[in-house]
């Protein structure tokens, strides 16, 4: 049974789950990039002295980096970037969020999404690291949290 604070406190403990077009990914331990800059342009109007005009321009998204220690989906992904490198297929993935009981918190839904970089996991070993991978999606925007 699934303690009171993984409800209380959905922030705790979180994996995420990785589907682009129906292609499960699988779980994954860490997510960055899911931001958006827009970039701004100001306007002095003449006559115009106590503010300045700021227009909106461009919207630029970083690409979202995942990363993971290797796991059996691992072959998954790894097969799911090969298939896009003849042709660049852009296509729609849905980043969920798990709490630490398996709900659902919420999810992020990219589009015209595609894979900018794969690096598989580093072998040594003399070393003690555990081995990771790390997937790069570049897209087109996100439609938020829902």
């Amino acid at each position: 049974m699934p303690s009171l604070s993984a409800f209380l406190e959905p922030g705790h403990g979180l994996r995420f789950v990785v589907v682009v077009d129906g292609y499960p990914l699988g779980n994954w331990q860490k997510c960055d990039g899911l931001s958006i800059t827009y970039k701004t342009e100001t306007y002095e109007e003449g006559g115009v002295n106590d503010y300045v005009h700021t227009l909106p321009g461009r919207i630029s998204y970083e690409p979202v980096k995942l990363t993971r220690p290797v796991d059996p989906t691992s072959g998954a992904v790894a097969a799911w970037v090969a298939s896009v490198q003849l042709a660049t297929v852009r296509g729609v993935a849905a980043i969920t969020v798990l709490a630490p009981n398996g709900i659902p918190v919420t999810i992020y839904t990219l589009y015209g999404v595609y894979p900018s970089k794969y690096s598989g996991p580093s072998f040594d070993v003399g070393s003690n690291n555990t081995a990771m991978e790390t997937l790069e999606l570049s897209h087109n925007g996100f439609l938020g949290p829902r």
